[in-house]
Order: C-alpha cells, then sequence, then structure tokens
C-alpha cells in the first residue's frame, strides 16, 4: 500500500480518520507534536514523525515518500491566543504543506477547510459558489489556507481537493460537551429567538467525504461541503439534545445584545489581564450566524452520502458522553 500522512490525527476528526484508514490496511504516517498522545489505541499501527506543521523539517520527514496527505491540523478558536498562532498554524503551516508535497510529488492533497469561510450564510443554504465572508482571524487564517491550497493545484498542477466539514461532532468530541451538559443539568439559555440555522456533520459521514475526495478522478482543484441531510434550527437542537439526555426541551430565552455587550467587555477586559474570560463574542456568534449548506455537489459528484441521521448522531453522541462519565 501507498503511504498516507495524516496531520491533525491527535485531534477528534484526524483521529477517526487514521483509524479508518488503519482498517483499510493502509500504511498511515502521522506527524504530531512531542506533546501530543500518539499511543492512543486508534493510532496503533501508524508511524509517528515527531514534530510540528510549523517547523519546515519537520514537515519534510513527514511528506517523504507519501502519495496522499490528508491535512487536518489546525488551531481552532481559543481565547487568549495571539493572531500570530492561527497564521503561523493555519496558514504558514499549510503552505509548508504544500511545498514538500509538491516537491515530493505527492499523488493527492487533500485539504480539511470550514464553512466558516463563508461567515454567516445571508441567503440559506449556501453552496461552494457562495462568495468568502470571514469574521474572525480562524476564518481568516483558514480562508487564506484554503486559497493558498487552490492556489497550487492551479499555479503548479499539485493535485489538491478541498474539503469544508461543517459542525463535526460525534463520539470522542469534546467541543460539544458543555452544550450537552448545559441542557442536560437544565441550565441551558437560548440567545435570542433560537431560529438561527446549524448545520452539523458526523465525524465518520466527515471521514467518507476525506475518502472519496481522495481517490476521486474528478475532485481535483474543487471544494466540496461536507455536512449532514439537513440543517435545523436552534431550537431544535436543542430539543433533540434534550430528549436524547432525557430532560425536557429547553424554553428559556434571553435576549442577545445585552449578552453580546458583555463578552465584548469581558473578553477585551481578560486579555489585558492574561486570563481565560468566561464568555466569548464567538459563543455569543453561535446564537445569531446562521450555518446552513447545500451538499448537492458532494452528492453528485463524490458520490457523498451521509449514513448518519442528526437524530441517531446526537443520540450516540449522548450516550458516548455518558459511557465517559462526562453527563
Amino acid at each position: 500500500m501507498a503511504k498516507v500522512l495524516v496531520t491533525g490525527a491527535t485531534g477528534f476528526a484526524g483521529s477517526h480518520l487514521a483509524k479508518r484508514l488503519l482498517d483499510e490496511g493502509q500504511d498511515v504516517r502521522i506527524l504530531a507534536r512531542p506533546t501530543s498522545n500518539t499511543s492512543r489505541s486508534e493510532l496503533a499501527g501508524a508511524e509517528v514523525v515527531v514534530g510540528d506543521v510549523t517547523h519546515k523539517d519537520a514537515v519534510r520527514r513527514a511528506v517523504e515518500g507519501a502519495e496522499m496527505v490528508y491535512h487536518l491540523a489546525a488551531v481552532f478558536r481559543r481565547a487568549g491566543l495571539p493572531d500570530s498562532v492561527y497564521w503561523a498554524v493555519n496558514y504558514a503551516g499549510t503552505r509548508n504543506l504544500l511545498e514538500a508535497s509538491l516537491d515530493s510529488s505527492v499523488r493527492r492533497f487533500v485539504h480539511c477547510s470550514t464553512v466558516g469561510v463563508l461567515g454567516h450564510v445571508d441567503n440559506p443554504p449556501a453552496d461552494e459558489n457562495t462568495p468568502y465572508k470571514v469574521d474572525d482571524i480562524y476564518q481568516r487564517s483558514k480562508c487564506k489556507a484554503e486559497q493558498t491550497a487552490l492556489g497550487f493545484q492551479e499555479e503548479y498542477g499539485l493535485p489538491v481537493t478541498v474539503i469544508r466539514p461543517a459542525a463535526i461532532y460525534g463520539p470522542g468530541d469534546s467541543r460539544w460537551l458543555k452544550l450537552f451538559k448545559a441542557i442536560a443539568r437544565r441550565r441551558f439559555v437560548m440567545l435570542g429567538s433560537g431560529d438561527t440555522f446549524i448545520h452539523m456533520v458526523y465525524v465518520s459521514d466527515l471521514v467518507d467525504a476525506f475518502r472519496l475526495a481522495a481517490d476521486s478522478p474528478d475532485a481535483v482543484g474543487k471544494v466540496y461541503t461536507a455536512a449532514g441531510e439537513r440543517y435545523v434550527t436552534l431550537n431544535e437542537l436543542a430539543g433533540m439534545i434534550a430528549e436524547a439526555v432525557g430532560v425536557p426541551a429547553p424554553k428559556l430565552h434571553f435576549p442577545v445584545k445585552p449578552v453580546r455587550i458583555a463578552s465584548g467587555a469581558c473578553e477585551d477586559v481578560c486579555r489585558l489581564l492574561g486570563v481565560e474570560p468566561p464568555i466569548f463574542r464567538r459563543r455569543v456568534d453561535f446564537f445569531v450566524k446562521n450555518r446552513a449548506f447545500d451538499i448537492t455537489k458532494a452528492r453528485t459528484e463524490l458520490g457523498y452520502s451521509p449514513k448518519v441521521s442528526l437524530d441517531e448522531g446526537i443520540s450516540r453522541t449522548a450516550r458516548w458522553y455518558k459511557e465517559q462519565g462526562l453527563l
């Protein structure tokens, strides 16, 4: 089997992808920081190159001899990080991978972007032709990385395919745990009407999209949205989670504006003090910015077909949280 490199393999989506590839019998190599846990069972059998996407020498060691690269490593939104970290990892790190892959004549480079490069969707659903509209440093750095990846294909012929995941969830995830906990403990308060759209993708369906993108000869130079069958309102999502954890659907709503003002002031003060703020602007954005997408292009060109419904995915995720003693 050809050597396959996965970056971000110690993260949530990356570990699921690496496990799928290993289960298929593929020769998997991962690039992981010295502090990452590479002994987890999902990665058993993978070759480990210790390093970081920001270090060109480590990147070149990782890419050498690989025919396929799945690039998932990224810095997600975290309070207190300077903008330079996002640019170094999300943009410059991607460029390092692209340059090394070009020099090594990689057969396919699958780049994991994000639907966040489209920002708030004014006229849902958005598709791959919707113009970029970025709102924060995470989205700006990911947008620049996506554009650079596509530029390497157009200018140098590197066979790049871009996958834009919607909100990723499933067993093993920790980002959605706070929401599940708040609803399970009946402490969740909806900001605003709750009619804002959210679109999610179950992690195994996202892995399907990555694999299809890597194997499709017609996917080179193209962008595909990977999301579930349907998007829902936040009210609907909260109701599904409530049902999965066995509590009544939350009913309490609170106006957005005062919380937005408070979150901005709190974040600014905490940044000066060097402490983690209890509330962020981006958390408020969750309640007011539409995320709804059309997956027709991935369905028709890649043969992508989400297998896990949102109800089933929420149920599986809640069950995993309970099994881990997290709820």
